[in-house]
């Protein structure tokens, strides 16, 4: 198995496992590989430098690089119970135009993917449903769904709770 670091032509940096170099080539040339935050297909390797694990590592402690035996710091981890907020979403996408590290590429779509396994998608229904729950006609449940600009700001002057999110094409599967 080889692991390629790869990014597209969006700064966007990802990670992708292949049987071998010539199964990424095959793969790159068919244009079977995407970027899963913005679905490109302008994909290239980074550079990147062999690392091996010879059972020395233990948790909390610096392992050594195997090539030049410096320390080097343990990967930062995504913690599960991170959420974000309406800030922290336009934050997130600022963010990523501007080269945010592919730890928080990472927590940014682990928490669109849980809005959407945790939500009901009502579609184009969204403003009619949401104002439904708002006055008591449905009960309440979470939901998601699309609407115009001009509605989503209707519903706010209503004190309906909405929030715009953007639902990028790697959230809606699952990556191979």
């Amino acid at each position: 198995m080889k692991v390629l670091n790869l990014q597209c032509s969006q700064q966007h940096s990802f990670e992708g496992w292949f049987a071998s170099e010539n199964d990424f080539q095959e793969q790159l040339l068919r244009g079977l590989i995407e970027c899963p935050l913005c679905c490109d297909k302008g994909i290239h390797k980074l550079p990147s430098a062999p690392r091996l694990n010879f059972g020395v590592y233990q948790a909390g402690e610096p392992a050594q690089d195997s090539i030049s035996g410096s320390s080097v710091p343990p990967a930062p981890s995504v913690g599960s119970s991170e959420k974000l907020g309406a800030r922290g979403a336009d934050a997130m996408m600022v963010g990523m135009a501007d080269g945010i590290s592919p730890a928080a590429q990472a927590t940014f779509l682990k928490a669109l993917r849980h809005v959407v396994a945790t939500t009901e998608d009502v579609g184009e229904r969204f403003a009619l449903e949401a104002r439904r729950m708002h006055y008591g006609e449905l009960e309440a449940r979470s939901i998601r769904g699309q609407t115009t600009a001009r509605e989503a700001v209707e519903l706010m002057e209503e004190g309906i709770k909405v929030m715009p999110l953007p639902l990028l094409p790697g959230i809606k599967e699952t990556l191979q």
